[in-house]
């Protein structure tokens, strides 16, 4: 066995209860189709019994006080409300002494009814909800079995898990859409009173080219320049952007906590409804099918040779550009994906939203430096907004 072969290293499981079944039909999802490769002529919903072995594995393999499921799709919550009443009750049975299950829920937010709230409250789940910003820009993209917009419905989930004491993390994409009126973007969800949001880019190839859906390169840097100023000048230490998060960590000595930015990747696994185990959510395929739960196991398929070159290999295939960016560390050459484009040598393999990136941290990081240095001095947010917005006067 090769040194690489017995590396072990912490893992989180991302769990597809129902695979890639979903009650919407985004026109930018990207997992739809991913039902192809599983072992089920038909998707259904993850069997108890794969769930039991889902847990049992992961707990055993626990080296600190935490274990970590991310429950996603699909549309996780079709999986019913007694599945995870069944997957708490499993995590109770086979968690060691002083370990404790960390739940994640990502939803889209239709079935949310005030019994998953009380649920998902009473049994510490945090909660990430998908909402697109405004109505309008929502609304294009995000539609349900019959072709309608659903933001009224995804606010109406929102208003419910607060009632019932639940903050959900607020997942919104960057599409062509959106990149067209970041403001109208940010300031919905920051209307909403939340305090965390995440911003994904959407990046989809069809063909020889791209979506019609996906963020353009320079409307991403453009989209997050814009969502930056606003976030410095009126809602520092209100609400908290996890790129901007992500940035300023790395800044004071830490390592981000996103894949994508980190120097390898590779440490969440998929587990499918039918057992299958993927090395990243983004590579459900034949080429990164690591096994399954009943033939291979979990610990395995994480500390496998071939997981680590999975991740190894975002490292190990930067471009010469990518190696001498002064901004690697921040964006670890992004997400593997999305490595389709050329560099300024001519070298295949560059991060295709490098150039939006790019135009974000220059104007970021000086911005953030001083931001970081007057807290260190003891000013408060108030205090800093206001010293920021008196220099962009000047």
């Amino acid at each position: 066995m090769s040194g690489r072969e017995q590396r072990t290293e912490p893992f989180v499981v991302m769990a597809k209860p129902v695979g890639s079944r979903c009650n919407m039909r985004c026109e930018y999802c990207y997992y739809l189709e991913k039902g192809k490769y599983s072992s089920h002529e038909k998707q259904s919903r993850m069997s108890f019994e794969l769930l039991e072995r889902m847990i049992r594995q992961t707990a055993a393999a626990s080296e600190g006080g935490v274990v970590s499921f991310i429950w996603h799709g699909g549309e996780p919550t079709l999986a019913g409300i007694d599945f995870y009443k069944k997957a708490v009750a499993l995590e109770k049975k086979y968690l060691p002494r002083g370990v404790h299950a960390w739940n994640n829920l990502q939803t889209n937010g239709l079935l949310l009814s005030d019994e998953w709230c009380r649920f998902l409250k009473d049994n510490a789940f945090d909660v990430g909800l998908s909402i697109d910003g405004c109505e309008a820009v929502h609304d294009q993209n995000r539609k349900d079995l019959g072709g309608k917009g659903t933001w009224k419905r995804v606010s109406a989930s929102l208003t419910r898990l607060r009632a019932c004491g639940l903050e959900p993390d607020l997942l919104c994409t960057v599409n062509s859409a959106s990149e067209k009126d970041p403001l109208a973007v940010y300031r919905a969800l920051r209307d909403t009173g939340a305090g965390w949001v995440q911003f994904i880019p959407i990046v989809a190839r069809e063909g020889g080219g791209l979506s019609a859906e996906s963020v353009s390169p320079e409307g991403y840097g453009d989209f997050l320049i814009a969502v930056f100023d606003e976030w410095i000048r009126n809602d520092l230490g209100r609400l908290d952007v996890q790129l901007f998060a992500e940035m300023a960590r790395i800044m004071a000595g830490g390592e981000a906590s996103l894949c994508w930015m980190r120097e390898t990747c590779g440490r969440v696994l998929i587990c499918e409804e039918d057992g299958a185990i993927y090395s990243c959510d983004h590579f459900v395929d034949d080429d990164h099918r690591l096994g399954t739960l009943r033939s291979t196991g979990l610990p395995q398929a994480a500390n496998s040779g071939a997981q680590f070159s999975f991740g190894d290999a975002k490292r190990d295939s930067l471009t010469d550009e990518c190696r001498r960016c002064a901004h690697l560390r921040f964006c670890g050459g992004g997400c593997p994906k999305d490595r389709f484009g050329r560099s300024a040598d001519g070298e295949e393999g560059q991060y295709y939203l490098c150039s939006g990136l790019k135009a974000l941290f220059e104007h970021a990081v000086p911005r953030l430096e001083e931001i970081m240095e007057l807290s260190r001095q003891g000013k408060k947010p108030e205090e800093i907004m206001k010293r920021i917005r008196e220099e962009d006067l000047k």
